[in-house]
């Protein structure tokens, strides 16, 4: 099959679609409903053989349609079992079925690709899939996935996942899902997993290293940590309150929206944690034997809420994720006795008073979009929030907030409309000031 043949005169079947901020990234004229995604991964060479079969459904006639995939060797696409033309570029892979897809149709793709994955590169670094010393791991946030798979790369492109890894029987595989298989075989052990709740590509992970697995709990919520050995002591001391986290979270803001929770600390130093579907991954440097970094670990926490089970629609809506993130450390503070919430609330206020007013909340920009003004002014929003309505009132909207959108994509004007439900007095002039304006109003009170 001749790549160049698909674009020879054919008239493109979608329209643009993705994300405000990474256009690039996210296609259109249909909808993903699952992957099915077959990986052997070879450690000591760092290269990857796949197949996905991608189960979409079309929104509007297609003559060809493309998806996101970094720089992988295509080798075969299939649509519906036939023989389709395709051209890959980096990033993009454009595909022209043998039939025309009609609006409202479900179909399958099936890409067979291969070679050595590396990270997508960009304003925020390196981002998907990464080499580590002796294994993997994958941190896709915002726009890594495509490293590893090809896919419709935009948050609110959730989809469910069946993920099948086979890698060397020395290494543990941890796939952002709900284990289903284990087999040893002759080159290597199978691992499956599958992901039921609707999942954005980004926050599916794979973990590839010489693990221990070790429960952080007893008793509900499946809780675990994947751990080198060397560094269990000080896992074991530094996630000693998972349970109690888990706990208090789930009091705030409702029932723990999976069915486990599994926490990878690599054997490498990494820049910050981060948050997958059911997961989240910490380098050796967040492990000290001194809980320094356990606000980390409920920031972490929280996404399973606040940006995994509710996803934001588009990044200009981030702090929908970091802002409840963030005060959720500060909640956690003052549950377990140390600052309360009031006092980290106002010692933030005094740093963003100290830095200038440059960013606007609910919609900072793509460059600035994961910077620490969204974290502390998204946090000091809710807090602001909370002290306008009550706590009575507040927890109620956090947990129907919560409950309501459940596995679905959220914007800012959603959670607006949701707060005033909640409040006897207008919140527009709170939202306005807050996350729509540059300048700093009066602490909260």
């Amino acid at each position: 099959m001749s790549p160049e043949a698909a674009s020879s005169g054919a008239t493109p079947g979608a329209a643009r679609s993705g994300d405000s901020y990474l256009p690039e990234h996210g296609n259109g004229g249909y909808r993903v409903r699952h992957y099915d995604l077959e990986l052997d991964y070879r450690v000591a060479t760092n290269r990857l053989a796949g197949r996905a079969g991608i189960t979409a459904v079309a929104v509007q006639p297609l003559s060809r349609f493309t998806l996101d995939l970094g720089r992988l060797r295509v080798q075969d696409v299939r649509v519906d079992g036939r023989p389709a033309k395709y051209l890959h570029r980096p990033d993009k892979l454009q595909i022209r079925p043998e039939r025309p897809i009609g609006a409202g149709d479900t179909f399958r793709v099936e890409i067979r690709y291969a070679g050595k994955p590396v990270p997508i590169s960009g304003r925020w670094g390196e981002l998907g899939w990464e080499e580590l010393t002796d294994g993997a791991l994958v941190a896709s946030q915002p726009n890594g996935s495509p490293s590893w798979f090809p896919c419709d790369d935009q948050p609110a492109g959730k989809a469910t996942f069946r993920v099948a890894v086979t890698a060397p029987s020395a290494y543990t595989v941890l796939v952002t899902g709900d284990p289903v298989l284990q087999r040893r075989g002759p080159h290597g052990t199978s691992w499956v997993y599958e992901r039921h709740e609707p999942t954005a590509p980004y926050l599916m992970s794979v973990q590839v290293g010489r693990y221990e697995m070790v429960d952080l709990t007893a008793g509900g919520v499946v809780q675990r940590v994947a751990v080198p050995p060397a560094l269990r002591r000080n896992v074991a001391h530094d996630f000693g309150r998972h349970g109690e986290i888990m706990s208090a979270l789930q009091r705030l803001f409702g029932p723990y929206p999976f069915r486990e929770y599994v926490v990878v600390v690599a054997d490498d130093v990494l820049d910050d944690p981060v948050e997958a579907q059911g997961m989240a991954v910490f380098g050796r440097n967040h492990v000290d034997g001194r809980r320094t970094h356990e606000r980390l670990i409920v920031h972490e926490l929280a996404h399973q809420w606040f940006g995994n089970s509710l996803t934001v629609t588009d990044w200009r809506h981030i702090w929908l994720n970091e802002g409840f993130a963030t005060y959720a450390e500060w909640l956690w503070s003052g549950v377990c006795g140390d600052l309360p919430t009031d006092a980290l609330a106002a010692q933030w206020y005094a740093w963003i008073a100290a830095r200038p007013r440059n960013v606007i909340v609910a919609d900072p920009g793509v460059d600035r979009m994961f910077d620490p003004l969204v974290y502390k002014r998204g946090a000091l929003t809710v807090h602001a929030l909370r002290k306008r309505v009550g706590d009575e009132s507040f927890f109620a909207l956090l947990r129907a907030w919560v409950a309501e959108h459940r596995h679905a994509t959220v914007t800012t004007g959603q959670f607006r409309l949701h707060a005033q439900r909640f409040s006897r007095e207008p919140l527009d002039d709170l939202f306005d000031a807050w996350i729509d304006r540059r300048a700093l109003p009066p602490p909260p009170r």
